[in-house]
C-alpha cells in the first residue's frame, strides 16, 4: 500500500488494514508450523524379540539400555513417536494386576523382571520429545497352542472357555462380551497408570486365515448370534463393539490420549465390493479378519488409522500408489486422521522384489504422499530397521524429507 493511500486512510481504517495484514501474516506462519506437525513414527516390537529386548533373560539394566538406544535412533532420524508394543500375547510390559510379566523379558512367563519398561519408556520418550503410543494386541494369547505352557495363574487358563486354538496358536474368543470387557480391562489398567500419548491395536482381530482349519467359535455365536444375518456380520458387530468401547473408555480415563488402529492395507478388493480399492489381495480385512476398517474411519470411531501399505509402487496385486489414493479418500471429511504404514523391513531384503533393492522407494512413498492432504504422516516397521537401514532407504527418507523436526500431532 502506497503513502498517498494510506494518507487519506482514516486511523480507524489503518489500523483494521494493518490489523488484518497482521492477521494473514499471522495465519501463514500458522500454516507453515501445521505443516511441521506430522506424524513420524516406529513401531517398537516385541512379540518373539522382535526388535526389543534383543533376547529374553538380560539384566535389568543391558535391557533399559536397548530401549533407549531405540529411543535415541527415533529422535536421530528425526521421528517423533514411538508405538511400543506392551501386550504381544495376553501378557505385560508393566506390573499388571490383570496379566503376567512377558515372556519376552525374562524368557519365563510371570517372572518379574525387576523394573517397570513401560514406566521406563513412558518417561524416557517424553524426555526426548517423542510421543509414546501403547501398542496393545487385543485378542492373542500365544504364538503355540499349548495351554499349559502358560503360567497357571493366567487367565486363559482360568477361564479355558474363553479359549479358541487355531492355526497352531491360541486366541481369546472375541464373541464372548466377557472376553471383551476383560481384555479392555487389561489394556486399559496401562492408561490409567502411566500418561502414555495414545493406545494403539494392529492388525489382528479375528485371525487371518489359516487354510483347511476353521475358528470354531460355534457355541459362542448359538448363544449371541441371534439377531444377526450371518456368523461374518455377528463377528463384524463383536469388532466393532470392542473399537467403539476402547474409544469410549480411553476418553474416560485420559482425555488427551488419542486411539488408533493399524490394519491390513486392504479393506476389500473392487471385485468383491464396488466400494473397495484396485487390488486382488488374498486377504481382505472385511472379510477375512472381519474388521469393517472403512466404517471405522468414516465414522470417527478412532482418532488416526495407520493402513500397513506394505507394498511398492507398481506391485501389481496391492500397488502402493492405488491404496495412497484409495485411502485418502476414504479419510476425506471425517476425523479420523490417516497416517501411512510403510514397510522399512523390506528395504534391502533380497527375498523381496526389485523395487525394494532401491533406497529411494521408500522416499518415493512419501513424495507421492505429499500430493494428499487428508495423509498427516508415516509410521515404519520397525525400530530395528531404523537402527541398522541395510541399504539407506530410511536415510534416504530423512534427507529428502525430514531435514527439520516436526512435531508430534496434537
Amino acid at each position: 500500500m502506497g503513502v498517498f493511500q494510506v494518507g487519506r486512510l482514516s486511523r480507524r481504517a489503518f489500523a483494521l488494514a494493518a490489523l488484518s495484514t497482521l492477521t494473514s501474516a499471522s495465519g501463514a506462519a500458522a500454516a507453515r508450523e501445521r505443516r511441521f506437525e506430522e506424524m513420524r513414527g516406529v513401531w517398537l516390537a516385541t512379540v518373539n524379540n522382535r526388535d526389543w529386548p534383543s533376547t529374553p533373560g538380560l539384566s535389568a539394566r543391558r535391557q533399559r539400555t536397548e530401549l533407549l538406544a531405540h529411543l535415541d535412533g527415533a529422535v536421530r532420524s528425526r521421528l517423533n513417536t514411538v508405538i511400543f508394543q506392551v501386550r504381544p500375547t495376553a501378557d505385560a510390559l508393566w506390573p499388571s494386576p490383570y496379566e503376567p510379566w512377558s515372556e519376552y523379558l525374562t524368557g519365563t512367563q510371570g517372572k518379574d523382571p525387576g523394573w517397570d519398561p513401560l514406566g521406563t519408556a513412558v518417561a524416557e520418550a517424553h524426555a526426548r520429545g517423542l510421543a509414546l503410543h501403547a501398542w496393545f494386541n487385543p485378542y492373542r494369547i500365544a504364538n503355540h497352542a499349548d495351554p499349559t505352557r502358560l503360567v497357571a495363574s493366567h487367565p486363559a487358563r482360568e477361564h479355558p472357555e474363553w479359549v479358541v486354538p487355531y492355526g497352531g496358536k491360541l486366541y481369546y474368543n472375541p464373541g464372548l462380551p466377557e472376553v471383551r470387557a476383560f481384555v479392555q480391562d487389561a489394556m486399559l489398567d496401562a492408561v490409567r497408570r502411566y500418561p502414555v500419548d495414545a493406545v494403539h491395536f494392529d492388525d489382528y482381530f479375528y485371525p487371518y486365515p489359516v487354510a483347511g482349519q476353521t475358528f470354531d467359535d460355534d457355541a459362542a455365536y448359538d448363544r449371541h448370534g441371534g439377531g444377526f444375518p450371518n456368523r461374518a456380520a455377528w463377528r463384524r458387530d463383536n469388532i466393532d463393539k470392542l473399537v467403539r468401547e476402547t474409544a469410549a473408555r480411553v476418553r474416560g480415563i485420559r482425555p488427551a490420549a488419542r486411539f488408533g488402529i493399524s490394519p491390513f492395507g486392504v479393506w476389500r478388493n473392487s471385485d468383491t465390493d464396488p466400494l473397495g480399492s484396485d487390488t486382488r489381495a488374498g486377504v481382505q480385512t472385511y472379510d477375512d479378519m472381519h474388521a469393517d476398517t472403512r466404517t471405522w474411519v468414516r465414522e470417527g470411531w478412532i482418532d488416526y488409522i495407520v493402513p500397513q501399505l506394505y507394498w511398492n509402487i507398481g506391485f501389481a496385486v496391492a500397488d502402493y500408489a492405488e491404496l495412497l489414493g484409495w485411502w485418502a479418500e476414504t479419510a476425506r471429511g471425517s476425523r479420523t486422521k490417516l497416517y501411512l504404514g510403510e514397510a522399512l523391513y523390506k528395504a534391502g531384503d533380497p527375498a523381496q522384489p526389485a523395487a525394494w533393492q532401491d533406497p529411494a522407494e521408500l522416499s518415493r512413498h512419501l513424495t507421492r504422499a505429499r500430493a494428499f492432504p487428508q495423509v498427516r504422516g508415516h509410521v515404519f516397521f520397525a525400530a530395528d530397521e531404523v537402527a541398522v537401514d541395510r541399504i539407506g532407504a530410511m536415510a534416504r527418507v530423512v534427507a529428502d524429507h525430514y531435514q527439520r523436526p516436526a512435531k508430534p500431532p496434537r
